[in-house]
């Protein structure tokens, strides 16, 4: 498995806090089966979650460093998670914001409600200008559970999707769950993410990818490797 979204790089938001922590959180996803990491903390213009690419880069370096050196089989990228902004396209040639890993592709995220004016101009105006635009779990979004349409617009303009494994196990919640089977039935959804911030049961990650087998069947890999290994490429 390609973890889409990831927050085990210390020190930088919400995620993992410590050097050890993110070592600790890499090598539990390694021995249940994950083989590349994208690196996503948040950027979110005008908080404390707003560190600039450098400061993110030497963290990336120094970790990917101790993964090579502890013999953990893992790929690491750096990318961040971006809270929707109308100068995203600004923010990265300013060095704020990464792309995922050295790609055209972008993982933006949404108020937690869904609502944020003009979104889809946003998203629109950089797929234009030659992003893709992956929206980071469009299942969790309140607005996006109760308007299905909501999801079904994005798709038709091209924006792609990004969902997390726990939705599927109820980790977010009953809605959440749903939103995800609608989308996975309507084959929506482009790839898959922990969205981890700090060490917990890795067990979890076997026990949705036991759920889903049963409803991609043979086609699993397709969302859980092959689709974003495109990125990678």
């Amino acid at each position: 498995m390609i973890d889409l979204h990831n927050h085990s790089l210390y020190g930088i938001d919400d995620g993992s806090r410590t050097y050890e922590e993110s070592l600790e959180i890499i090598r539990g996803l390694s021995d249940h089966g994950v083989t590349d990491i994208f690196l996503t903390p948040h950027y979110i213009a005008g908080t404390n979650q707003a560190s600039p690419r450098f400061e993110n880069t030497n963290r990336y370096n120094y970790l990917r460093a101790a993964v090579r050196h502890q013999r953990i089989p893992v790929n690491l990228y750096l990318g961040n998670e971006i809270y929707i902004d109308r100068d995203i396209e600004k923010l990265i040639r300013f060095g704020q914001l990464k792309t995922l890993g050295d790609s055209n592709y972008l993982l933006i995220e949404l108020p937690m409600s869904g609502e944020y004016a003009d979104y889809e101009g946003i998203f629109l105006q950089l797929i234009k200008d030659g992003y893709k635009v992956i929206l980071a779990h469009p299942e969790r979004y309140t607005s996006f559970q109760k308007d299905y349409n909501r999801i079904l617009e994005l798709n038709s303009i091209g924006v792609l999707f990004q969902c997390n494994l726990g939705s599927i196990i109820d980790q977010y919640g009953k809605e959440a769950r749903k939103t995800l089977i609608k989308m996975i039935r309507d084959d929506l959804v482009f790839a898959f993410g922990t969205d981890i911030h700090h060490v917990r049961d890795f067990k979890e990650i076997d026990r949705a990818r036991d759920i889903l087998e049963k409803y991609y069947e043979d086609d699993l890999g397709r969302v859980l490797t092959n689709n974003p290994r495109s990125i990678i490429a």
